[in-house]
Parts: C-alpha cells; structure tokens; sequence
C-alpha cells in the first residue's frame, strides 16, 4: 500500500471528489437523456447546470493551488487534473447540445452504447479518485477506464462506418458523424484523466 498523507488545510482531495461526483451525474444525465430521449431542452439544461458547477470547482482547485505553500501532489498533476475532468463535463455539456442544435429526432444503439461506456467510466473515474488518498487498490479503476476507452474505439469506428453505408440521408450522415466524435472525444478526455492520476500514483510510489 502506498501512503499519501493529505493535509486537511488544502482540500484538494475532497474537491477532486467532488468534481468526480459532479461528472458521473453529468455521464448519468446524458445517459438518461439517451435512453429516453425526451423532454430535451429541460434535460439539456440539466446537464448545463452540472456544467456550471464543474467550471466553479476547477476555479476553485486553481485557486488553492495558487495559494497553497504544499501540496499533497505535484502542482502540475493537480491543475492537469481539474482541467482534464472539466474537460469531459464540457465533452457531455456539447454532445446533449447537438442533439438540439441538429434536431435529432431519434436516437440509435450507437450512441447508447457510447453513452453507457461513458456512464461507466465515470464511475470509475469516482472509484479511483477516491483512492488518492493512499492509492490502495486504485489499479483495478483505473484498468477499468482504459479498456472502456478501447471499447468505444471499437465501437465507434463501427458506427461511423455504419453511417456510410445503407444510402442515408447526407445531412444525417454529417450530423451523427460529429455525435459520434464528439462522444469518443469525451470519452478520450476521460482516459486522459484516468491517466494523469496513474501518474500521479506512480510519483507516489
């Protein structure tokens, strides 16, 4: 077990969790709002709200980070890890945003299977944030999201092919194209934090 004493005057770690939690009930609201795909505008602006408040706890990470004389982590991984958790709330704020600013009308098991993947990445995102206080068992959290990322690697190549095929409409074509990268982009954002702590556990170590 690796030890990581975190002094309770900076709360880096229970903001870190808090940011965790804020993006995997983004993750789930999107999800919800695919699987039903109904009532958009009022579960879009859910989703903007957790938006929102995400921006508010990577401010407020950024400015303790300013002002802390020690820090439990490097002041690099600590920055680059609110940005990058930022980033995937930002990532699933744009994706139910599309889905009204192109007038989607139906949804496809695609983009189901995308937004689940996501879901569950955030999940484990949680699981492994909450380790950071001494590492124990994070391994296992952090495996989990880098084979969700390869599974929707797979998973999206296979959708946009999809799209090329069947003789669809052109306008959808462009449409659910940029649905699909904008959801591997997020998931993408995700690994990139689950990668940043495994270097910050690896620096512990």
């Amino acid at each position: 077990m690796k030890l990581r004493l975190i002094p309770t005057e900076e709360r880096f770690y229970e903001l870190f969790v808090e940011d965790g939690e804020n993006l995997r009930e983004a993750a789930r609201k999107l999800q919800s709002l695919v699987a039903d795909f109904d009532r958009l505008e009022e579960r879009v602006a859910e989703i903007q709200t957790l938006e929102h408040r995400g921006d508010e706890i990577d401010v407020e990470i950024q400015r303790r980070l300013e002002k802390a004389f020690v820090t439990p982590f490097d002041r690099e991984d600590i920055h680059e890890l609110g940005s990058r958790l930022d980033d995937v709330v930002d990532g699933i704020q744009r994706v139910a945003e599309t889905f009204v600013i192109y007038g989607i009308d139906a949804m496809t098991d695609e983009c189901r299977g995308l937004t689940d993947i996501l879901a569950e990445q955030a999940v484990q995102l949680v699981g492994a944030i909450k380790k950071l206080g001494d590492f124990d068992g994070i391994s296992a959290f952090l495996q989990q999201v880098h084979e969700l990322e390869n599974r929707a690697d797979g998973l999206s190549r296979a959708a946009i092919g999809q799209l090329f095929r069947g003789g669809r409409d052109p306008l959808d074509v462009i449409k659910w194209r940029d649905v699909y990268r904008e959801l591997e982009e997020t998931i993408d954002a995700a690994e990139d934090a689950a990668e940043i702590i495994e270097r910050m556990w690896h620096k512990a170590g």
